[in-house]
């Protein structure tokens, strides 16, 4: 054979077996759900037992995780984690939309850069020759531009840097259909995409006809004053539960009547816990950082109906997808595969949350197979310190009920009072965590071994909040909020006096 000839045979047969062997991956597609506590049949809840018969299906033919907690208790902090695989402290993403600007392009001295190096999971995926969508917000804390991320779903004008969610918003139809996997145009080409449920936020919307529960329907827990407005709020999110249900049955219809679903692995999971409460969404208890997770699909590595009680960290989630795609995954990720032959389980997970909106806060976490370990580096700020949520009839009531004295013990001291540096509860017996044994001589050994646990990974990752933010960052901050009179009109972190005229 001439050497010419020679060499175009072998790179045709580099090609034929590159894309090939591309064509034969498995689509993954992330139903990456908005606020969304596991509140769902198959996770054991009493409530939405019988209720939530699509995701129970999943789970009984695919792989349910029972323990999977998210890196953050927020939005942005959560999803700028998932969408790198790193922690959000170690990449500085980790106060609660930063990065961002007014209207207009984020100034290039409020953009954040991830490492050197580093990589988005979309990113790698359309390197592997995935096929890559987001439907839905990005809502990521470093600066990026949306094109090399994503093949499709960016509008003509976008500008990368854009202000809040960087314009992405905008690309959300809430259709199922538009810009995602029937968007590409060769069809043998898998695809790697993301839909984005409103969940917590608005998952109530899409119950089924004769299922939605009324406001006196579920009990509240004890952390909560009995009113209208808490038991509102508290039953929205079962409902809401509900709803998400009925939206990822029309996914999977949607994926059955184009004829993708044979070939998709699904990942149903959630950025952080219920958006409704208080004490869930933007802090660090059960409530706050545990979440659903559901694998389905054909693939060796899924043997339908195994449930798994082993810790996993949301960081799991992309390392996972990585490997099932069979993309080589980069040494500095923070999650593993979960479905390795060498896969061993964790005894610890690590989350953490730090200023959420323009509420300067850093708590940080441990979750052991019995424990959760709770430090909170600014106790002198109580639980209810001015927040985005001053406005909502539920933190009315708990102030209303404070001035009254009609809380109970418990709750005026949760609320109102100084929060303890170090909190400790036995989840087993005390599922609620209102009984802090941080101060009990029979757990002492227990305190230390998680306070060490702690500072080890602190030290370990580099955690950046160690450090205060960069008066930058903050200044953007106060930027965004300083005209909203749920801003001036309330008693706001110290940190801002700086920036006042």
């Amino acid at each position: 054979m001439k050497p010419h000839i020679a060499l175009l045979f072998l790179i045709g047969t580099l090609w034929f077996a590159t894309h090939a062997s591309a064509a034969d991956r498995p689509n993954i597609l992330w139903i990456f759900s908005e606020d969304l506590s596991p509140y769902i049949g198959c996770y054991g809840d009493p409530i939405n037992k019988r209720h939530t018969p699509t995701l129970d299906r999943l789970a009984a033919e695919g792989v349910m995780f029972k323990r999977v907690y998210m890196p953050a208790p927020v939005c942005s902090s959560c999803r700028s984690a998932i969408i790198t695989g790193v922690m959000q402290t170690t990449t500085g993403t980790h106060q609660h939309r930063s990065s961002r600007a007014g209207r207009g392009p984020v100034p290039e001295k409020v953009r954040i850069h991830l490492p050197k190096g580093m990589k988005t999971i979309p990113e790698l995926m359309r390197e592997a020759g995935y096929f890559t969508f987001n439907s839905g917000k990005d809502d990521y804390n470093f600066h990026y531009d949306r094109r090399e991320l994503y093949s499709v779903g960016t509008r003509a004008n976008y500008v990368p840097g854009m202000n809040g969610w960087q314009g992405n918003f905008a690309q959300h139809s809430g259709s199922f259909t538009k810009d995602t996997w029937n968007a590409r145009p060769d069809k043998s080409q898998p695809w790697f995409g993301q839909i984005m449920l409103w969940g917590g936020k608005a998952g109530e919307r899409h119950v089924r006809e004769g299922q939605k529960l009324g406001v006196d329907d579920v009990p509240l827990p004890p952390y909560f004053p009995d009113t209208p407005a808490h038991r509102k709020a508290w039953t929205t999110h079962y409902n809401a539960v509900r709803g998400v249900d009925h939206q990822v049955q029309q996914i999977l219809d949607q994926l059955e009547a184009d004829g993708e679903l044979k070939n998709t692995l699904v990942f149903f999971f959630s950025d952080h816990g219920n958006n409704q409460s208080l004490r869930h969404k933007q802090f660090c208890y059960e409530g706050g950082v545990h979440v659903p997770l559901v694998v389905y699909g054909d693939h060796p590595a899924l043997k339908a109906g195994v449930v798994r009680a082993d810790l996993v960290s949301g960081l799991d989630i992309p390392a996972t997808t990585l490997a099932l795609a069979g993309v080589d995954m980069p040494g500095y990720l923070d999650g593993v595969d979960l479905f390795a032959d060498d896969h061993v389980a964790r005894d610890h997970v690590v989350s953490a949350r730090d200023r959420c909106d323009y509420t300067i806060d850093r708590i940080r976490t441990v979750r052991s197979e019995r424990f959760r370990y709770i430090r909170n580096y600014y106790p002198d700020r109580p639980m209810l310190q001015a927040q985005y949520r001053d406005n909502q009839n539920t933190v009315k009531d708990l102030k209303r009920l404070h001035h009254e004295g009609g809380l109970t013990a418990y709750q005026a001291e949760f609320w109102f009072g100084l929060r303890p540096q170090e909190e400790l509860y036995d989840i087993a017996n005390d599922p609620h965590q209102t009984h802090n044994l941080a101060t009990d001589p029979a757990y002492a050994s227990e305190l230390r071994r998680h306070r060490a646990i702690l500072e080890r990974w602190i030290k370990a990752t580099g955690d950046r909040g160690q450090s205060p933010e960069d008066p930058v960052q903050l200044k953007a901050t106060y930027d965004l909020w300083k005209n909203r009179d749920i801003f001036k009109n309330a008693k706001v972190n110290p940190e801002y006096d700086q920036f006042r005229q």
